[in-house]
């Protein structure tokens, strides 16, 4: 899991600690691609749409693998 999230935050996927509504998941990806929080979760919304039901999984999967800001990884057993 360490090693999904470290690759997230490596592309720039991370979840704000501000300007969160639910998980910051929109906002996160709103800032990866340059967009301001709104349009990003309208954006979000709109797409999901085209697949329904597909909410119920993407986000709450974005939400676990996303990392917060300042995200630290613990240190892995060799």
């Amino acid at each position: 899991m360490n090693d999904i999230r470290e690759k997230f935050a490596g592309q720039g996927l991370s979840r704000p600690t501000q300007g969160r509504v639910l998980g910051g998941v929109c906002a996160g990806l709103g800032r990866r691609f340059g967009l301001e929080p709104w349009p990003a979760r309208l954006v979000f919304l709109l797409l999901l749409m085209v697949v329904p039901g597909s909410q119920i999984l993407i986000y709450p999967l974005l939400w676990v693998l996303m990392p917060s800001d300042g995200y630290v990884p613990t240190p892995t057993r060799s």
